[in-house]
């Protein structure tokens, strides 16, 4: 890996995950970085209520996030090796725990709707 390129990671991931899982994820997360930015337009605010719910959420998705990713790689906690997965293992965890947050924020929003309660 002397000169890392787009196409190479997607190349990996591709491999890692398999061509339909990974492309399905991708899906997913446009549709809801879209829904989500569709509910910060209308709304013109953030509502702090629905942020909070949306925090308290962020452990569930960090922990579902490694758990996912050692699903699918067949791996445990038994297979952490070094510095570089662990570093690996809490950048996974970060994502999953922004990704929890923003699915949970977007569906809050969605199905309450625009609430004046709190802006």
């Amino acid at each position: 890996m002397e000169n890392p390129s787009f196409g190479m990671f997607i190349a990996v991931f591709e491999e890692m995950f398999g061509p339909v899982l990974f492309w399905l994820m991708v899906a997913v997360a446009a549709v809801v970085t879209v829904l989500y930015l569709y509910v910060l337009i209308r709304d013109r605010a953030v509502s702090w209520r629905k942020f909070l719910l949306a925090q308290l959420s962020m452990p569930v998705g960090a922990v579902a996030a490694v758990v996912f990713l050692w699903w699918v790689t067949s791996s445990g906690l038994g297979d952490v090796g070094g510095p570089i997965d662990v570093i690996t293992l809490l950048g996974v965890a970060v994502l999953g725990a922004v990704g929890m947050a923003i699915l949970v924020y977007t569906a809050q929003s969605l199905v309450r709707g625009q609430m004046d309660d709190d802006g």
